[in-house]
């Protein structure tokens, strides 16, 4: 072989070895509005994950946030979508909106943070228990809102017909607000993140408390919704909350797309969960981003995921 093919494979050699160092996998991450909790986590992401020297070069897209996050995902449009979990299992089902489209092949990079549902009354009402809201003047949330749609699957795994049993209300967040501050309603059912802010708002004029759900109605809820986990707001989360409140809650994920890379699906995963610390700094709900919580799953996980929470001492569905 002549001297200079030998150094021009050697030279070519050395350029396919510097090309695949150098290599960078680029990211999408689908988020969500303007306005929400989404959009500037899914900024900070992009942010830490571009930097951290695993060669990925990420950039956060605003989207219409979980439903569309789920069709960008399985179309190979976005890397990571975060979406809301009872939206992820009816697209990894193919169920209600996503009848059309079948069954899509997400999974769970890991659980971002709870949504818990919350049964908030008043000390002047006399309401303790949930069996209680019986007769009383009850707001389910808005009409065809996530909070009401929630509320009506705790109500029928309860047995409560809420056209018979409670005098129903059904009130956005603010007007519940009012409503629960004037007296005008003896307790309202939201679902949000905690703390939330509807209920620091009427708790800064009046001894707010939160109704616990019996075990059994949690485990009728979840057992029938297997989107729902059961789920303890801690104590002291509210003024006067002096013990942990047992809910159901809805979750929010990091999906991606069943084919992820392991190792990808590994960096990413074991990057945000060890930067923790820096998306606190965007919203406080980044505090649940530790493996026990975000180990919580629905649907199966990606492979890199398991392989980093089973080194952390937790084992997760992948298929």
């Amino acid at each position: 072989m002549k001297k200079s093919l030998v150094v021009a494979l050697i030279v070519a050699g050395l350029f396919a070895m510097a090309g695949s160092a150098f290599a960078v996998t680029f990211v999408t991450i689908g988020s969500g509005g303007v306005g929400g909790t989404y959009y500037p986590l899914g900024g900070a992401m992009a942010e830490v994950l571009s930097k951290a020297d695993i060669g990925v070069k990420a950039t956060s897209r605003s989207t219409s946030a979980s439903r569309e996050n789920c069709r960008l995902l399985a179309a190979g449009r976005a890397q990571i979508g975060m979406t809301m979990g009872s939206t992820l299992y009816q697209a990894y089902k193919g169920l209600d909106a996503f009848e059309q489209d079948g069954e899509l092949p997400l999974r769970i990079l890991m659980h971002m943070y709870p949504a818990p549902h919350h049964l908030v009354t008043t000390t002047k009402t006399g309401i303790t228990s949930f069996e209680d809201i019986r007769g009383k003047k009850i707001s389910l949330g808005a009409p065809g809102g996530g909070d009401q749609v929630l509320t009506q699957m705790i109500l029928a795994a309860a047995g409560i017909d809420p056209d018979k049993d409670i005098n129903k209300q059904q009130l956005t967040q603010p007007e519940g607000v009012m409503a629960l501050k004037d007296g005008n309603v003896d307790a309202v059912f939201w679902n949000f993140a905690t703390p939330g802010s509807a209920v620091l708002e009427v708790s800064a004029v009046r001894d707010v408390v939160l109704v616990p759900l019996p075990q059994d109605l949690v485990d009728k809820v979840t057992a029938a919704h297997p989107f729902l986990f059961a789920y303890r707001i801690p104590k002291e989360t509210y003024p006067g909350q002096t013990e942990d409140v047992l809910t159901v809650a809805d979750g929010n994920f990091l999906a991606v797309n069943a084919d992820m890379d392991e190792k990808l699906g590994y960096d990413l995963v074991k990057t945000l969960i060890e930067h923790r610390e820096e998306f606190v700094k965007v919203t406080q709900q980044a505090a649940h981003f530790v493996p026990e919580e975000a180990s919580v799953g629905i649907i199966p996980f990606t492979a890199g995921a398991a392989k980093y929470f089973k080194e952390q001492g937790f084992e997760v569905e992948t298929k």
